[in-house]
């Protein structure tokens, strides 16, 4: 009788441990889910600004069509790619495809601004400076927000890994977050869109 109070107790905290991991697990990758639904709330309101941005710029910019399109384009791919990656941000393949896009768009908008910095007139329009005010606003949200993001990943990884968690999540299929990584060195920077101030 003894020996059965013993291993049912013993049982018991081990139940009780292991579901402990359990619910740590799902709390960390909960995290990091939330993580980046902050990262998608900031690049939907970028994505927004980006037509009003060009549609100013385009009564100045008739010959720029080309440009105008890319970003359009680069625009409406990250936008898709963004949508894929919200509704299952575990997927580190939709995460990547997003990370790809964004560095589409930021080289086509780092075009975007060089080619602005020809036409004078535009950065004498008061639309564009507040369309600029509110896209370097939303520039900085969207870091803060990846590097929240970095940090859910990497503390729910952790977890994941370090033992005797990793024996929870292999049983349990807590598969790797991966970060939100932009390959290219020079899109690592976050967009810069310069009109300069009127004289």
């Amino acid at each position: 009788m003894l020996t059965a109070i013993i291993m049912g107790a013993v049982l018991l905290l081990v139940g009780g441990f292991v579901v402990g991991l359990y619910n740590s697990l799902v709390k960390r990758r909960n995290e990091f889910k939330n993580a980046f639904s902050q990262i998608d709330v900031q690049l939907q309101r970028r994505y927004e600004l980006i037509p009003n941005l060009v549609e100013t710029a385009r009564a100045y910019m008739e010959h720029e069509s080309e440009t105008l399109i890319g970003v359009t384009e680069a625009r409406n791919t990250a936008e898709k790619k963004r949508e894929a990656a919200a509704a299952n941000p575990q997927d580190s393949s939709l995460v990547n495809a997003l990370a790809q896009a964004e560095a589409k768009l930021g080289s086509a908008m780092g075009g975007f601004s060089m080619v602005m910095e020809n036409y004078p007139e535009i950065k004498a329009d008061q639309s564009m400076r507040d369309l600029h005010d509110e896209l370097t606003t939303t520039e900085n949200r969207v870091g803060f927000a990846r590097q929240a993001y970095s940090d859910a990943v990497m503390r729910y990884n952790t977890a994941r890994e370090e033992f005797p968690s990793n024996i929870v999540a292999g049983t349990f299929n807590f598969a790797a977050a991966d970060l939100f990584e932009i390959e290219s060195q020079e899109m690592r920077e976050s967009v810069k869109v310069s009109f300069g101030k009127a004289a």
